[in-house]
């Protein structure tokens, strides 16, 4: 099974995630070929972690990125957030670095692993060693040191060049602040103009015969590339964030699902067989802070490319009523995209806010205490069997689409995405 969804599997950098039948993550790693590097598992039979990893195994997903760097920063965010068991490093701390200038009289430039000062960031980066190699470079080329000394004629860094010559008591602050905003503009934009400068001084050295220098400089040309590659993505946490749904959201499905289209079919009297059906569900907290989800299973299972996540817009307090209609709306903004049947999370008055605004499509509603059934044939609650066939694909259907807006909700409020609100 597990060799299968190798093979199918893109040569394109990503992470994926091993998980256990109970569709826990136990792994994560990442790529820069998906299908080469998980195929690689099933070549080394040798190592016993590996082969403790595929005997616990039994599913596999995947997340492409755009480079191979954001599959190294999507992989260290996901450790830290699901914790899995084969994974041993990453787990402990903030594994993120950013360099920082910071919003101070006399502004500099810092590696910090959190944002808890003022300033302004540029990251988030893996490689301690190389965002200091490249904080040490920009502070040393544009003179950033400040040291703490008083001396009228400039401490001895100074007249090495090092000193930003805050000892001195003739400081110039707006020739600092100026190369303040030059180091600004380096790692914000017009990298190859910056790359071309340090080439040009490679040679000058080289023609000088300061073969040290030049070898440091290309060092730090090195990472210097590496930092804007990091800079050019423009990584963020939630920037994959509903692939991150997807692909952590365990996808469990529904058998003889032929049999259950046909008993719904006649219980809510459909013209055909319900192939697709669409479950919506409304997440808050303390009334607040509202978001939106949409699951879709094809032919009873999970179908993840089809599955929707909504923070509220028009709405700052709960109500049910108008947040599904919203999320409706936007959801079947193109009437293509209807299912044959709609499943709402709720009672009688969520349906009812519901059917003004999906056409002739079927839309029934399940309010979870006592599972009650509400359509246009069972207007006052049909209780549902959990034991049956529709019972159970219904029920799953709706903790599935409750599952994914609870997720959504604990990542935005993590991130602090509701503070707009």
């Amino acid at each position: 099974m597990l060799q299968e969804l190798v093979q199918k599997l893109p040569l394109l950098p990503g992470v994926y995630l091993f998980k256990s039948k109970e569709g826990t993550i136990i792994y994560i790693g990442k790529a820069k070929s998906l299908k080469a590097r998980v195929s690689s598992y099933f070549q080394n039979t040798t190592d016993w972690k590996v082969k403790a990893l595929l005997d616990e195994a039994t599913s596999l997903e995947h997340i492409i990125t755009n480079t191979e760097t954001e599959a190294l920063l999507l992989e260290a965010q996901l450790v830290q957030q699901y914790d899995p068991k084969f994974n041993v490093l990453l787990k402990t701390g903030q594994p993120f670095l950013y360099l920082m200038i910071s919003n101070q009289a006399l502004p500099q430039l810092k590696i910090v692993r959190n944002k808890d000062d003022k300033g302004t960031y540029f990251g988030p980066f893996i490689h301690k060693s190389q965002a200091r190699s490249v904080l040490n470079f920009l502070t040393q080329t544009f003179q950033l040191f400040c040291c703490n000394k008083k001396i009228e004629n400039g401490c001895l860094d100074y007249h090495l060049g090092k000193c930003a010559g805050t000892c001195m008591k003739k400081f110039n602050k707006a020739d600092y602040l100026f190369r303040v905003l030059l180091v600004d503009d380096v790692l914000r934009q017009d990298h190859e103009k910056f790359l071309n400068r340090i080439d040009t001084k490679i040679k000058e050295y080289s023609d000088a015969l300061s073969f040290e220098k030049a070898r440091n400089l290309y060092r730090y040309k090195q990472d210097v590339t590496t930092i804007f590659k990091t800079l050019q993505a423009k990584y963020s946490d939630t920037k994959y964030i509903h692939e991150i749904a997807k692909a952590t959201t365990q996808s469990e499905g529904i058998d003889n699902y032929s049999e259950i289209a046909q008993e719904l079919k006649r219980l809510l009297q459909l013209q055909g067989l319900p192939e697709t059906i669409d479950c919506f569900d409304i997440s808050h907290f303390q009334s607040r802070f509202l978001v939106g989800s949409c699951v879709r299973f094809s032919h009873g299972k999970p179908d993840k490319n089809k599955f929707r996540r909504f923070m509220i817009k028009s709405l700052t307090e709960q109500n049910d009523y108008a947040a599904l209609q919203e999320v409706v709306m936007r959801r079947y903004k193109d009437s293509k995209e209807l299912p044959d049947l709609i499943l709402i999370d709720g009672g009688k008055g969520q349906r009812n806010a519901v059917l003004p605004l999906i056409g002739t499509t079927v839309c029934v509603s399940l309010a979870k205490k006592e599972e009650l059934l509400f359509s246009d044939y069972h207007p006052e609650g049909l209780a549902l069997d959990v034991k049956t066939g529709i019972g159970k694909l219904l029920i799953s259907l709706r903790d599935y689409a409750h599952h994914f807006a609870i997720s959504y909700h604990k990542l935005l409020r993590k991130k602090g995405s509701f503070s707009k609100n």
